[in-house]
């Protein structure tokens, strides 16, 4: 008995005995006998009629016939059938397009549009995901941009199915619809034997997510390289704090048009003392704002963790996670993700929201895009700004390098005129006294005006300085005939908020000790080469002696070396064995000296 198997739908099978020559029907687990007049499809090839009989249909049913498994889609889509004969030639030939006709309920259940276009684009067949798109149950002989409303064809075809049919290749584009939904199509040639290519099968994708998301993802790209964008000649006219305002609006902007969150809070890492400071807050608590918080993942609540961790941390319940801490009145959701620079987390940026579960890990990865931006903007914002207040630091120690030794000279040559004059023309001294007043007044100007315009917290760490309160407002003489020595006292020294004056040799020192005794109260520190011109290191801390008991001296060598032992001989005389430097020295060696000389002399309260 041969039997040959024609598919019925839903699940019905149409049984040929080619022994009985008799039809039957079966379903699941049965068999029956057909209804009255049942309408069969037949595909068959006109080519092979002579070579391959058919069946004996006689009366029992009504029998359509098509030469192409794609015409037969178009008949189905139009016509009810009982079911469909595949000839065996034609199952041959097309083979995967038997397969499809066999499993329509998997391609009515496609996530994915499907359809079958002729070549003027009308629709001959459509599976159920496209009548949805397009809101109606009958798409055939449609045309398929007209079912879509006349969406935009964005590329890279601009006319893929005349590319398709010509080429005879796939060929696919994006669509853009006018309510802004997107479809990714691509588009087939079948062929039919026929020695052309009349009809395309096309597949259709809904992509408006992942457009939507590369759209957000662009905006906020766009929206990071705006945020302290601003043209040279504004950037000239605005203060810091006017600047800093500025990114702050930019930000609240982009973080409330593009990304939707309302409530914002935003601090700054100090990488020296952990504190995360507040940099700006919209919707928080005040208690909030003002809450001190470290970079610490135990008692700082989830901005200390991210802080010190570099991680992104989304809390979907507040109430039921132990590491929240309030910060907007009644939230109940909140994601914090790390400002990082180069990987290095510089602060942390907090969205809250009244309701739980209000973030999605989309959230996330967006604000963590943003952030990077951000970072980098505040970066840049200062950056600029020590920018400024290095040039105005280099610009101000250039004045001062150039004005500094000369005013020491003028000082010099005063005091040696006062020198000649003190005891028998008072008149002449008083001048000689207002003029090294002023010209000290001229360099403490400078040196005044210079942290006034380049405070030190404005500048990059490689050029801050450390604190030392001990040193400021102190007065500090150099002795030595180098005079590469004197300038680098002047631009090392003063930056500590010292007032440094020089002296070429012990004669010129001993009398302005004399002067600055008279006037000042008398040096704090005076450092001296223990080979000057006109004396040793030893012989100069003998001359000081005899003005003062306590001398706040402290001798210099060049690498250790000291032919006449001038420095065994201060020791012996009293010179403190930390009061000895040895050229070249450390900046830190010649700070500590310093230190050290003045907190020696403190509980005394005398000054040379």
């Amino acid at each position: 008995m041969v039997i040959e198997k024609v598919w019925l739908f839903p699940t019905t099978i149409l049984v040929y005995n080619s022994s009985t020559r008799e039809f039957s029907l079966q379903g699941p687990g049965e068999a029956h006998h057909l209804n009255p007049k049942p309408k069969i499809l037949v595909i068959r090839d006109p080519q092979s009629q002579a070579q391959e009989s058919l069946p004996d249909w006689g009366e029992a049913f009504d029998v359509v016939t098509v030469a192409t498994p794609s015409r037969a889609m178009v008949k189905m889509a139009r016509e009810p059938f009982a079911g469909v004969y595949v000839s065996g030639q034609m199952l041959s030939r097309s083979e995967d397009l038997g397969r499809l006709l066999q499993n329509e309920r998997i391609l009515e259940g496609m996530p994915d549009g499907l359809l079958l276009l002729d070549a003027d684009n009308t629709i001959l067949w459509a599976n159920e995901r496209i009548k949805q798109w397009s809101g109606r149950q009958h798409l055939s002989g449609e045309n398929f941009y007209t079912v879509l409303n006349g969406p935009d064809i964005l590329g890279p075809d601009f006319c893929p199915f005349h590319t398709a049919l010509s080429t005879g290749q796939p060929s696919g584009s994006t669509l853009r619809t006018t309510d802004n939904q997107y479809y990714q199509m691509h588009a087939a040639p079948v062929d039919h034997g026929e020695h052309h290519r009349k009809h395309l099968i096309v597949t259709v994708r809904d992509v408006t997510d992942e457009m939507h998301q590369q759209q957000k993802l662009a905006a906020i790209h766009q929206a990071g390289m705006e945020l302290a964008d601003l043209k040279p000649d504004e950037l000239t006219q605005m203060s810091v704090e006017e600047r800093i305002e500025y990114l702050k609006s930019n930000i609240l902007h982009y973080t409330k048009d593009l990304l939707q969150f309302d409530v914002v809070e935003i601090r700054l890492l100090d990488q020296k003392t952990g504190l995360l400071e507040p940099l700006l807050a919209v919707g928080m608590c005040c208690d909030a704002e003002s809450r001190v918080l470290r970079a610490s993942t135990q008692n700082n609540g989830v901005t200390g963790f991210v802080a010190a961790t570099g991680k992104s941390y989304l809390c979907d319940n507040t109430h039921d996670d132990p590491l929240y801490l309030e910060g907007c009145l009644g939230a109940a959701s909140s994601l914090t993700v790390p400002l990082l620079l180069h990987d290095e987390v510089i602060g942390t940026f907090n969205v809250e929201s009244p309701e739980p579960h209000a973030f999605t890990e989309s959230d996330r990865q967006f604000l963590e895009i943003f952030t990077r931006d951000v970072a980098q903007a505040i970066n840049t914002l200062f950056l600029l700004e020590a920018e400024k207040a290095n040039t105005t630091v280099e610009n101000v120690e250039t004045i001062h390098s150039a004005v500094a030794l000369p005013i020491d000279v003028i000082l010099n040559e005063a005091v040696k005129v006062m020198e000649r004059y003190i005891g028998h023309e008072p008149e002449v001294v008083e001048q000689l006294q207002n003029i090294l007043r002023n010209a000290r007044d001229i360099k403490q100007v400078i040196q005044k005006v210079g942290h006034q315009l380049a405070p030190s917290q404005a500048l990059p760490s490689s050029k801050q300085v450390d604190r030392r309160p001990m040193l400021r407002g102190k007065h500090i003489l150099v002795v030595d005939a180098d005079e590469s020595v004197r300038t680098q006292a002047h631009s090392l020294l003063e930056r500590y908020g010292c007032f440094v004056e020089t002296a070429h040799d012990a004669t010129e020192a001993v009398g302005m000790v004399r002067a600055q005794n008279t006037m000042e109260g008398g040096y704090d520190v005076i450092i001296a080469d223990i080979r000057l011109p006109d004396m040793n290191g030893y012989d100069l801390m003998m001359k000081l002696k005899e003005m003062r008991d306590h001398v706040p001296l402290v001798l210099m060598t060049g690498y250790g070396y000291d032919p006449g032992h001038s420095i065994t001989k201060a020791r012996q005389a009293g010179l403190p064995s930390y009061a000895v430097l040895s050229k070249p020295f450390r900046l830190d060696q010649l700070l500590s000296v310093a230190e050290k000389v003045i907190d020696a002399a403190q509980p005394a309260s005398t000054h040379v």
